[in-house]
């Protein structure tokens, strides 16, 4: 056990590595820099940029430096803890985030939390009911959420929302409580105003889920050991619980290593819409800029909840299945 956490450990810090490098050159792939962009907009304006800033840009942000070594400048700072500085906010990458990051934490670990409580019983639900009205129904409002936007349905929320419960689904918390300290009724705001990026963000992850449970619980419920259990007098919910659902839970718990990426990176346009102060606007606009610690800052951690969810996934599997083995080999 102790070998298999320092060989993943390696490797993740290997695959962390590799990824921050691919980001960093990918970031610099479109052509010129930030400066460039602020250039050409102050022109558009009818305005003149001021040489002395750009030169003290430059040397401020290492950007008159060829790509490697800013590369080794940015993430040498990383390993000392500093993710480097924000061009266009001026100020260090950990305090631009700092405001929208527990926002995000809130949002996100809400929309994880909605995902597996909706579609596990669900999805447990429709495979024991094999085509029944509910199975059907369930089928049906599950092929709703995977074929709709997000951002329409954010669009539609936020209309039904307005009208008919008189709320105002804009940003995270009613406008009167924004820069006050903490209170119930500020807590309360907030939970009001998570129903629909909550509903929104989940909805196509919580589909893919009970589509992929319900097919793998119904694959396990038609195996030969299943009919053994039943002909020896095992009851129903008992059967369910010790056998086939712990078998079909595997694919269940390994989503997790995707789930966790794709609900920060697919809560980035609807935080847009919504107009939610997470890290997706800041992360669009960082990459527009051209902003390139600050979007790298931000790509990195979407690659570090990456590996870390299937490092994750890796260990409940181990746990919840007894046929996997972290040591490798064939179990005797």
């Amino acid at each position: 056990m102790i070998d298999y956490f320092i060989k993943r450990i390696l490797v993740m810090m290997l695959t962390l590595l590799v990824v921050s490098a691919l980001v960093f050159i990918v970031i610099q792939l479109p052509e010129g820099d930030y400066l460039t962009s602020y250039i050409a907009e102050l022109e558009s304006q009818g305005e003149a940029a001021d040489p002395q800033k750009i030169i003290y840009l430059q040397k401020e942000f290492n950007l008159d430096q060829p790509i490697w070594k800013q590369y080794l400048l940015w993430i040498g700072g990383i390993l000392r803890g500093d993710f480097g500085r924000s061009i266009e906010y001026d100020l260090p990458v950990i305090d631009v985030i700092g405001e929208v990051f527990v926002f995000a934490i809130i949002l996100n670990a809400s929309v994880i939390a909605f995902i597996y409580i909706v579609a596990f019983p669900i999805g447990v639900y429709s495979a024991t009911h094999q085509y029944s009205w509910g199975d059907h129904g369930l089928t049906f409002i599950g092929f709703i959420g995977l074929a709709t936007p997000n951002f329409l349905l954010a669009l539609i929320l936020m209309f039904l929302a307005k009208k008919f419960l008189g709320i105002s689904m804009g940003g995270l918390m009613d406008p009167n409580f924004e820069n006050q300290p903490w209170t119930f009724d500020k807590v309360v705001s907030v939970l009001e105003h998570l129903i629909v990026p909550v509903i929104v963000i989940g909805t196509s992850g919580t589909a893919g889920m009970i589509r992929r449970l319900r097919a793998n619980l119904l694959d396990e419920l038609h195996k030969q050991y299943v009919t053994t259990a039943r002909a020896k007098g095992l009851s129903n919910v008992r059967l369910l619980v010790k056998y086939p659902l712990r078998m079909a839970l595997n694919p269940f718990i390994a989503d997790i290593g995707n789930l966790l990426p794709q609900v920060v990176s697919g809560s980035v346009i609807v935080a847009v819409i919504l107009d939610l102060p997470t890290t997706g606007p800041v992360l669009l606009d960082a990459l527009r800029s051209q902003d390139t610690f600050l979007a790298g800052s931000f790509l990195l951690f979407i690659s570090l909840l990456t590996v870390f969810g299937m490092f994750l996934s890796d260990l409940l599997l181990a746990v919840l299945d007894p046929r996997i083995r972290l040591t490798g080999g064939i179990a005797k």
